[in-house]
């Protein structure tokens, strides 16, 4: 129809009325959110602004411009809302992952059912091309896991009995039985949806700058406009020249291109994190950790395995099956990885009627009744909290030193494998410009060794969860931004105080990942450096989008003023210049890659 009245020669009533059909047309939903917009005491925004200059085209004549201002805006905003379907298209993909039934096993038949119906130690079955329907361990057959919607990892790995599987993850082939081991709402891929859709809510310092300028900057141009329009024209004369160069003022000051934008980049670098197996809470973690310049490790389940075997035992008084009998039965409720290595070392039956009044040290360990005596199994602070003087053992491994009736009995050395990735980890921060250090509880001998295999120079070591936050704290103090990776219940109090929380999630606690800013799934520490690469791509496109956006801006509101330029090359330059930032802000979708390796350095500073 705007080609009609372009091409026709037209009796100006006739032009009048196939230009307004072709501007209701091209604009009703405009012109109709503007007014809402305006009812609703929130007018200003892009709808009125293109509302005010193309009535603003129609009263002074330029029909045809006033159409063409809305037929081009709409044509912007159709390949804007494809670029953003096309972002949460991607985000969308990972919220499927949540399975639609489970194969509960009930004797000797099968049944579908609703997830949420399965209870921790029922068995269910996953046959082949299915989803794991919660958190279970193979009880029977193998199978081939697909876990990249969880993990990111590209390759299927083989699951055999007493494997653990993650919800949401695929069984490739083979059919397995597993127990489940968490409740629906507590399972991996329950939790991974919460994130992911909590994450939108919290907005980084970037989105909020954003919708804070948008507030204060669309009623300052609609003023200047109005003054654009009023004051030369009163002044030079020609007043119907300064309302023209007014509504293009109008035009090329619409902030659509940063409103839009801006959120979609931090939008698109969540997406692309989860992706990778880094679920990040909100946009404003994500900023946060783009600043990060120290990355405080945790030793026991982040930088090694947390998967311990009890090398040596040394029993003073009582016979080294005793000391470990005495232990195990001490640990028995613990949740710590030190006492699964512990009970694995006794292999016996625990006797649970012989062990009562159990209490917990946080971060140094635990005091039981056995059999009616005072057991203590923990680190030397324990002892030393105890006023039992205990010895340092001159062996690698993790120490767990005993007492028993506030008499020492003995130690045993417990060694546990350090990631095979770790090194690569601390590689890779050093490459770009991140200091790595060590924060543990464990000995001086255990913290050293571990450091010099995976290259971290500055460790300190023997720390209580208090003085953790100590070391954190001193580290901020300096004025540099600290991330903190831990995994165990210990660790909460450190993964809350730090700029940014890092949790084990795989392996971690559940206050751990409580606490924390950003999850792990596959506890991979080399996932840290590529989640602060992630990070910095994201606040690096965001800024480059403001400031070409603001730039551009500038120079054609000048020419706009001056008169350089029409309404219609206006519009161009404000669709252009939203489409370009919105096909910079997809760059944040795709995963960069991440370098690292090279030799470790010794660690030269253990406290």
């Amino acid at each position: 129809m705007l080609a009609t009245g372009v091409i026709l020669d037209l009796e100006p009533a006739h032009g009048l009325a196939v230009f307004a059909a072709a501007y209701l047309i091209a604009g009703y939903d405009v012109l109709w959110s503007a007014a809402r917009d305006v009812r609703a005491l929130r007018p200003f925004n892009e709808n009125l602004l293109m509302a005010i200059a193309s009535l603003g085209a129609f009263a002074i004549g330029d029909q045809m411009e006033g159409v063409a201002i809305l037929l081009f805006y709409q044509v912007g905003e159709l390949f804007q809302d494809y670029a953003v379907s096309k972002s949460r298209r991607s985000i969308g993909s990972l919220l499927e992952m949540m399975p639609d039934s489970a194969n509960l096993v009930d004797g000797d038949s099968v049944r579908a059912v609703d997830p949420s119906e399965v209870h921790v130690g029922d068995t269910v079955l996953i046959r082949p091309g299915e989803k794991v329907p919660l958190d279970c361990t193979v009880a029977s057959g193998e199978s081939m896991i697909d876990a990249s919607s969880i993990t990111g990892e590209s390759v299927p790995r083989r699951a055999v009995a007493g494997d653990a599987l993650l919800s949401g993850t695929i069984c490739s082939n083979g059919s397995v039985t597993a127990t489940v081991t968490a409740e629906y709402s507590d399972s991996t891929a329950s939790k991974i949806r919460e994130m992911i859709e909590s994450s939108y809510e919290a907005k980084s310092r970037s989105e909020n700058f954003v919708t804070k300028f948008a507030r204060y900057y669309t009623p300052a141009v609609v003023l200047s406009a109005l003054a654009l329009a009023a004051v030369p024209g009163l002044v030079l004369g020609d007043p119907e020249t300064w309302i023209y160069r007014a509504l293009t003022f109008l035009v090329i000051s619409c902030p659509c291109a940063l409103v839009i934008s801006i959120p979609m980049a931090f939008f698109g670098g969540i997406g692309g994190a989860s992706r990778a197996g880094i679920l990040v809470k909100g946009g404003n973690y994500l900023e946060a950790l783009a600043g990060v310049r120290v990355v405080a490790f945790d030793k026991t389940g982040t930088l090694t395995e947390g998967v311990f075997e009890v090398s040596e035992v040394r029993a003073e008084g009582m016979g080294a099956d005793e000391l470990v009998r005495l232990a195990a039965h001490a640990e028995i409720d613990s949740s710590h990885p030190v006492a699964a290595g512990i009970r694995r070392a006794f292999g016996g039956e625990l006797d649970r009627g012989s062990v009562g009044g159990v209490g917990e040290a946080p971060g140094m360990g635990v005091s039981s009744m056995v059999g009616g005596r005072l057991v203590s199994v923990g680190s030397a602070a324990l002892m030393e909290s105890r006023g039992i003087r205990a010895p340092e053992p001159g062996g690698f491994g993790t120490v767990a030193h005993v007492a028993v009736d506030g008499e020492y009995a003995g130690y045993m050395l417990i060694s546990d494998r350090v990631r095979r990735d770790s090194a690569r980890a601390v590689s890779a921060l050093a490459g770009m410009g991140v200091e790595a250090v060590m924060l543990t509880g464990d000995g001086d001998a255990a913290a050293r060794h571990v450091s010099a295999e995976v290259g971290i120079r500055e460790v300190r070591s023997r720390l209580l969860p208090g003085d953790k936050v100590g070391a954190l704290e001193e580290i901020i103090s300096g004025g540099r931004r600290v991330a903190f990776v831990g995994d165990g219940v210990n660790d909460a109090p450190s993964l809350a105080r730090a700029d940014v929380g890092v949790a084990m999630g795989a392996l971690g606690s559940d206050a751990a990942i409580e606490a924390a800013d950003m999850v792990i799934t596959d506890d991979m520490p080399s996932k840290v450096p590529l989640a602060i690469k992630i990070a910095r791509k994201t606040r690096s496109v965001s800024m480059q989008n403001i400031a070409f956006a603001l730039g551009v801006k500038a120079l054609f509101l000048a020419l706009g003023v001056m008169g350089e330029i029409t309404m219609i090359e206006a519009v161009f330059a404000d669709v252009g210049v939203a489409l370009i930032a919105i096909l910079n802000a997809m760059r944040t979708l795709s995963v960069p890659r991440l370098g690292g390796g090279g030799a470790p350095a010794a660690a030269d500073n253990v406290k």
